[in-house]
């Protein structure tokens, strides 16, 4: 199996590099944020619609093992749909999420709505981001590219990231699935806490788009807050080389190791 997942029906395999860094037992944020975004973007609307948000609540640790996948449509309407998506492992769910999607519409916009320039360097002049699998295997699916800052390092960081492993086998990645990729990796983008005597895992993922990302590279221009009573924020700005596009933010679990 070379995806992460192989989809038949509801039922989900799952591949052992799923797994994320704090435990090889449990998924990376982004895989199942992947396989929710896919999920989604399946279900037919009435007329051509982008998501435009997905939001993802980790109920429970995702387990590497079969999952269940379940669908609905919450609010079917001319402008929007508004998607349900549960992941379950043996029974009991693990993940809850909701996708909307808005109405594309050509529009003629006035002079002074301009796209806001990406003005860190690109991909191609960012420094090579090399290690982090030894972490997590689902790094390996990714390549990173650090505009400013370093991925894990202490201090607000800029990366660069790019899937470049098949997740849904037999499907192609999207560009929303690019995106919430890249989104899931906010609290290591931004890390104000030392990874080697801290955890800072995130209980949930939100993904807003103004638009649909363009190419395979992501930019995370990101920050974070840490609170004094075992929460947090990571937030990030989500740009592609033709600038920024969307936002990020992740609800920590701040915990001493």
């Amino acid at each position: 199996m070379t995806a992460i997942y192989r989809v038949d029906g509801n039922n989900v395999v799952t591949s052992p590099d799923a797994a994320g860094p704090w435990d090889r037992r449990m998924q990376h944020g982004s895989a199942p944020a992947s396989l929710v975004t896919w999920a989604a973007e399946r279900i037919a609307t009435p007329v051509p619609m982008d998501v435009a948000r997905v939001t993802i609540d980790l109920m429970r640790p995702v387990p590497v093992a079969p999952l269940t996948i379940t669908t609905e449509i919450l609010r079917e309407g001319r402008k929007i749909q508004l998607c349900g998506i549960k992941l379950l492992a043996d029974g009991v769910q693990v993940v809850g999420a909701t996708v909307l999607k808005i109405r594309r519409q050509a529009l003629t916009l006035p002079d002074e709505v301009e796209e806001l320039p990406v003005t860190l360097p690109l991909p191609e002049d960012s420094l090579f981001e090399d290690g982090h699998a030894a972490t997590s295997p689902f790094v390996r699916s990714v390549s990173m590219r650090a505009a400013r800052g370093r991925f894990g390092r202490a201090g607000a960081g800029a990366i660069w990231f790019r899937v470049d492993h098949p997740l849904i086998e037999g499907e192609a990645v999207s560009q929303a699935m690019r995106a919430v990729v890249a989104a899931d990796f906010s609290n290591g983008t931004a890390s104000t806490l030392d990874f080697r005597a801290w955890t800072y895992i995130n209980a949930d993922l939100t993904v807003s788009f103004a638009r649909q990302p363009v190419g395979e590279w992501i930019l995370l221009d990101g920050d974070s807050w840490i609170g004094p009573d075992g929460a947090g924020l990571a937030m990030s700005r989500l740009a592609d080389r033709q600038g920024y596009f969307g936002r990020a933010v992740q609800s920590l679990v701040i915990e001493k190791r």
